[in-house]
């Protein structure tokens, strides 16, 4: 128990211990719930609660009372192993966690939560999964999304194109939603798949009842057996249990920083909407790869020392000089409005391209695309060989040029790549009707 000194102390002249149910009197209010676990570093002069409304409660125990109503179930060390027969008439999906809110499973009687890394904890947690596939289901990390980096896309998509070569006919990749997008986009240049990749995540954890990780998942297994066979996201479409949205992985994003309904199509529209697991509509408007339209293939290299920079009024040109005398291979310029910097760092802009740096701009707008032809900082940043990150997200240009800078080092072909649309990062025009309401 990780309860010391002063909390351990107050627990123990009642009795009590992780998993009971417990009375707490402060200040002539009560507090009735079972007592959870907490982390080592906590303040001392509180205890956490889980309530019956399944939110957690911290309280400060000075002053405080507490009576044990009833004792809980001791936690499991490890659970029996489930005995599953592979039905021949069900799909094969494998899922693949690299942590996140939706890999982990909570046990109420204890209130631990816990990584769901087998087959047997996450079917345990989700049985209704039972009736919709064939699992195999392995971890890859178990990491906070905010650790991710270019080399683990790497290994993310080998071990996605691993599981298709042994037979899976659709993966589903459980993934924080921090850099979630990242990731999607990531996965949607490196690899030519003729199944479907769907990424999900939860934006609430299992333990509270707004929870969205029992909706995306099973939605996104849904996706994983259909015949859209991209690289998607699939996420809570509105603030109610009904439906998700399927995005184009490179055409997505986060919006919020809590609300389900967080990730949104960028510049594009979801491909599709899906209740039940099933596909309920499909978008004519956006086109997609169908299943085994295309042989798997990897194009895994990437080029890490790659940047992201914000144009921001009283920005220093030294910004850029200090990634170029640091070795960086390329860098995205988050540039305001239609693509534009300050014109005073367009020479240090130049500089770059002299030493073979891509240079590639893009609008913090979100919305809509660049046009460095209207004002005369555009052009001159175009004299200055910039490349067009025409309608893409600064996130996936960046993981974009990432990728390009991997597959060529010659700018010229860094170039192309870019204009090139390789996943459907870019579109022909850019709709009003895109535009987030």
């Amino acid at each position: 128990m990780s309860y010391k000194k002063l909390a351990k102390s107050f627990l123990d002249s009642a009795n009590v211990s992780i998993g009971d149910t417990v009375k707490v009197e402060k200040e002539e209010v009560f507090y009735e719930g079972i007592l959870l676990d907490r982390s080592e570093d906590a303040d001392d002069e509180y205890i956490v609660l889980k309530l019956d409304s399944g939110y957690n409660l911290g309280i400060n125990i000075l002053n405080a009372k507490i009576e044990l109503i009833k004792k809980g179930e001791k936690p499991k060390i490890q659970y029996d192993s489930l005995e599953i027969e592979k039905n021949s008439n069900k799909m094969d999906i494998s899922i693949i966690s690299t942590g996140g809110t939706v890999s982990s499973i909570i046990d109420y009687k204890t209130g631990a939560v816990h990584p769901a890394f087998t087959a047997d904890d996450l079917l345990r947690a989700n049985p209704e999964l039972l009736d919709l596939a064939n699992y195999e289901v392995k971890a890859l990390y178990n990491i906070l999304s905010e650790n991710m980096r270019p080399e683990y896309w790497i290994e993310a998509a080998n071990s996605i194109a691993n599981e298709i070569s042994d037979g899976a006919e659709g993966v589903v990749v459980a993934h924080g939603t921090d850099t979630m997008h990242y990731t999607s986009a990531a996965l949607s240049f490196i690899i030519d798949t003729p199944v479907p990749i769907v990424v999900t995540g939860a934006q609430r954890s299992s333990d509270r009842p707004s929870t969205d990780a029992y909706l995306n998942l099973f939605n996104s297994v849904g996706a994983a057996k259909s015949d859209i066979a991209d690289v998607t996201v699939c996420m809570h479409e509105g603030l109610d249990d009904n439906y998700c949205n399927l995005h184009k992985g490179t055409k997505v994003r986060k919006m919020h920083t809590s609300r389900r309904d967080t990730f949104r199509s960028i510049n594009s529209e979801p491909i599709a909407r899906l209740k039940d697991s099933k596909i309920v509509k499909i978008n004519s408007n956006i086109t997609y790869n169908k299943r085994n339209s295309k042989e798997l293939n990897l194009m895994d290299d990437l080029e890490s020392k790659t940047a992201i920079i914000k144009s921001f009024p009283g920005i220093q040109s030294e910004i850029i000089d200090y990634h170029i005398d640091k070795g960086y291979k390329g860098m995205v310029i988050e540039g305001t409005g239609l693509g534009h910097t300050p014109d005073y760092m367009i020479d240090s802009i130049k500089r770059a391209n002299e030493e073979n740096i891509a240079v590639v701009m893009t609008s913090q707008c979100i919305y809509g695309k660049i046009n460095m032809n209207v004002y005369s900082t555009g052009r001159k940043l175009i004299n200055a060989n910039v490349i067009s990150g025409r309608d893409m997200i600064p996130e996936v240009a960046y993981v974009k040029l990432c990728w390009a800078l991997g597959q060529s080092d010659d700018l010229k072909e860094v170039e192309k790549i870019m204009n090139t649309n390789i996943a459907g990062e870019l579109s022909e025009k850019s709709s009003l009707k895109h535009f987030l309401n």
